[in-house]
């Protein structure tokens, strides 16, 4: 019975990793690709991508692939995602990507497959990120970024 109040406090419930068809607590588990936190993680992944890449036009997030959740002394999301090449040069400073359009289909247009691990210790400001990696699909690992 305790065991059961545990998962339900944590609020892990049928959708948690199993063993045998049991709940594993601590175990990271689907969530929605499309809660607030998920997309403020990838928007937030967008904007470091951006930071750090010498592109000369901005990225944006294009697709949520995959999002997971721990609870682990904290929150740590799995996410992995898309983000796409826009049409709005990065020297125009522009920090509303949902203003910058994707790029049209041919040769400017590029895509980054992306990993991020990001860790929010609600006790504590701020989000550390554990992991980036992001890879082009036509050129293999381009930007990997790593903050452990």
């Amino acid at each position: 019975m305790l065991p059961l109040l545990l998962l339900a406090t944590l609020g892990l419930g049928p959708a948690a990793s199993s063993h045998h068809g049991r709940p594993m607590p601590g175990s990271p588990y689907d969530i929605s690709k499309n809660s607030a936190a998920v997309q403020q993680a990838v928007l937030g992944a967008a904007h470091s991508f951006n930071s750090q890449s010498n592109d000369a036009f901005l990225f944006k997030p294009s697709a949520v692939l995959r999002a997971q959740q721990q609870v682990v002394r904290g929150i740590r999301y799995i996410v992995d995602f898309q983000i796409s090449r826009t049409v709005c040069p990065k020297r125009n400073r522009t920090s509303d990507l949902d203003r910058c359009h994707l790029q049209p289909p041919g040769r400017l247009a590029q895509t980054f497959r992306c990993h991020l691990e990001l860790w929010l210790i609600p006790w504590k400001p701020g989000r550390e990120t554990l992991e980036l990696q992001c890879r082009s699909h036509q050129q293999g690992p381009v930007l990997i970024q790593n903050h452990v």
